[in-house]
């Protein structure tokens, strides 16, 4: 079993710092920045960032709710509209230069997993910082914005009948990468929900997809930030 070190973590973002999740195994093999859902840095999130740090991935989940965290859908609604975008992006920029600084890692592109909310970030990050990002898993979460700057490759894990996330919303999504030239795969789950990953969310979680998700995600990222 790989030693792990995991703590809360401050770092420089634009007005005010941010803070985030980092689990760091004894010898980082690539950096990879974890965006939560609209929920905040639940103990899911950070026990996703502990599964990559224990294969050797240096791990940063930002708190991109600045502490705040739901547990129903009624909550998470309501806390999503109390906190600003720009807010958001000033932490997600700022979360990934305090991992990329990390001498582990130091001139190597990083990975970012995003889920739902996090998701969309993902692919924005990508086209705002596409020198750092060089791969990109999202969990039920689309963004059909121009990926021209991207140098990116994606992947993507998909519920098909996702009442949250319209099919037609992902396949522009999709379109749009490949369009742009960058390799993208992305992935449907029959019988499947939004939040299917998550393991606190029991009426959506499905544990076999949900392991299949998680060996193609660990595949994706050995293949592209080794």
């Amino acid at each position: 079993m790989m030693a792990l070190k995991s703590r809360m973590v401050e770092f420089k973002a634009e007005g005010r710092p941010g803070n985030g999740y980092l689990s760091s195994p004894e010898k980082p093999r690539g950096g990879v920045l974890v965006l939560h859902a609209w929920w905040g840095l639940n103990d899911f999130f950070k026990g996703f960032a502990n599964r990559l740090a224990s294969q050797g991935f240096l791990a940063l989940a930002p708190d991109l709710h600045d502490g705040a965290v739901a547990t129903s859908v009624e909550g998470a609604k309501e806390l999503r509209s109390k906190i600003a975008d720009e807010r958001i992006k000033q932490i997600v920029l700022g979360a990934t230069d305090y991992l990329r600084a990390d001498p582990s890692i130091s001139g190597h592109k990083i990975g970012v997993v995003g889920f739902s909310m996090g998701a969309a970030w993902s692919f924005l990050l990508s086209t705002l910082k596409p020198e750092t990002v060089g791969a990109v898993v999202v969990f039920y979460g689309s963004y059909p914005i121009d990926f021209s700057k991207s140098q990116a490759s994606y992947l993507g894990h998909y519920a098909p009948g996702d009442e949250w996330e319209p099919l037609a919303d992902v396949r522009a999504t999709e379109e749009k990468i490949r369009g742009a030239g960058r390799e993208v795969a992305f992935h449907f789950y029959p019988g499947t929900k939004h939040w299917f990953v998550e393991e606190n969310r029991p009426v959506e979680y499905n544990r076999e997809a949900s392991n299949l998700a998680w060996k193609r995600t660990l595949e994706f990222l050995d293949s592209k930030l080794r």
